[in-house]
């Protein structure tokens, strides 16, 4: 490869477009680079090195060349040829946001305003939206690209994640407080056509009430809620001395901490040790700890919600 365009894609990490290499070197330079095989065009005007490409299973050889790119070069690789035009939205912001490892072959997804004239291609969805401005607050930098502002991205994203995969990235940025439940249903209200609305507002509902993972949702709708359960302060914060614990589900009246264990918590030695001193410190102000195992709370909630119950009324 000419010398000169070879300095200038490896200063840009591999990554290239028709117009910057042009500033350096003739058109005709950068066609007989990829005459050559030694630069590849994924993207119009969007050219890389192609020991960029990972090597994938067979399964899925037909993908475009974009999607045979680390994550990180395919972003760049987007953006270029969007050049300004769009930014990275839903599943690909989830990516960007680290909430989320998208499947090797899923497109990548950019958000445009519609006047924007860009359309998709072969590895690259657009979405063209009347209401987006490529300006803060609707568009944020995040690892040093543009990306749609958490909430959008999360609700965007709720209606093209499998069932089994949608709850995981909302209960996640509300734990790590990047962002609430108050918020996400801001941005829910934006969405009145959104698939799968009424499940999301449901889980939103959830996290508001202080429910933090799946197996507390669960317990919440199928265990520890009915006239015949008091009403439990959930996350409710303790202070021992000069630690703070957060309790799954509090019943304040019994001095009673229900909590939720979690199927990769059970018989992990460490873990049982660090609950047995938390139990321990609680109950040195009254307040008795009771545990249920993941196992326990899906197969047996009737037996669950009886021994609860019996538990309450001997501490009244």
């Amino acid at each position: 490869m000419n010398p000169v365009l070879r300095d200038l894609v490896d200063r840009q990490g591999g990554l290239v477009t028709r117009r910057t290499a042009c500033q350096v070197v003739p058109e005709w330079t950068l066609e007989q680079a990829c005459s050559s095989g030694r630069l590849l065009r994924v993207l119009p005007e969007v050219f890389v090195d192609p020991r960029l490409l990972e090597v994938r299973p067979a399964s899925i050889d037909g993908v475009p060349l974009i999607g045979r790119l680390a994550p990180e070069v395919a972003h760049r690789a987007a953006l270029a040829w969007a050049d300004g035009r769009a930014v990275l939205s839903h599943v690909t912001a989830l990516h960007v946001w680290g909430l989320l490892t998208p499947a090797a072959d899923a497109p990548l997804h950019l958000s445009a305003p519609v006047a924007s004239g860009i359309r998709s291609r072969p590895g690259v969805r657009v979405h063209r939206y009347h209401d987006l401005l490529l300006e803060p607050p609707c568009v944020v930098e995040r690892r040093g690209l543009p990306v749609t502002r958490l909430e959008r991205t999360l609700v965007d994203s709720w209606p093209l994640l499998a069932s089994a995969d949608r709850r995981a990235p909302v209960i996640r940025a509300v734990n790590d407080r990047l962002t609430t439940a108050e918020r996400l249903g801001a941005a829910l209200t934006l969405a009145p056509r959104l698939t799968g609305r009424a499940e999301l507002r449901t889980l939103l509902t959830r996290l508001a009430e202080g429910c933090r993972s799946p197996l507390e949702i669960w317990g919440h709708e199928r265990v520890f809620t009915g006239p015949d359960m008091p009403a439990f302060r959930r996350q409710a914060a303790v202070r021992v001395g000069r630690r703070t614990m957060y309790l799954d589900l509090f019943a304040e009246r019994e001095r009673v901490d229900i909590e939720l264990d979690g199927a990769t918590t059970h018989g992990d030695p460490r873990q049982r040790e660090i609950d047995l001193r938390r139990d321990a410190l609680l109950a040195s102000v009254g307040i008795l700890t009771v545990r249920f195992a993941h196992r326990r709370l899906v197969h047996e909630p009737d037996e669950v919600r009886r021994e609860t119950r019996a538990i309450l009324a001997s501490r009244r």
